[in-house]
């Protein structure tokens, strides 16, 4: 599956963003999605993932109450809603996808994708 990112920008301190990911391809039969993001320096890091359908999802502590994942299946997009931005989530911000499901918040590990997005920038000012 091809994947495309977009929404990052650049924002103020407590702002809000969302990112939203379209997937295309001869092949849509991706069950699990996720975003990650990685900062300067720093290793790429799981910010969300669950199924492409809805149920159990699993986000990073660092952004529990503020980031919403959202789905829209009809058109093969789903969306990460990030409220109350902090200087700190300033990063690249990949989505991802992958056939099968894997065991519980693994699904946070980056390693389990094959299939990514070209990241989308996210700037935090203070």
């Amino acid at each position: 599956v091809q994947l495309q990112a977009s929404g990052g920008g650049l924002v103020q301190a407590g702002g809000s963003l969302t990112l939203s990911c379209a997937a295309s391809g001869p092949s849509l039969g991706y069950s699990l999605i996720a975003w990650f993001r990685q900062a300067p320096g720093k290793e790429r890091e799981g910010v969300y993932c669950g199924s492409r359908v809805g149920g159990t999802t699993y986000y990073a502590d660092s952004v529990k109450g503020r980031f919403t994942i959202s789905r829209d299946n009809t058109k093969n997009t789903f969306h990460l809603q990030m409220n109350s931005l902090k200087p700190e989530d300033t990063a690249v911000y990949y989505c991802a996808a992958r056939t099968n499901r894997v065991p519980g918040s693994s699904c946070l590990n980056s390693i389990a994708y094959n299939d990514w997005g070209q990241g989308t920038q996210v700037t935090v000012s203070s």
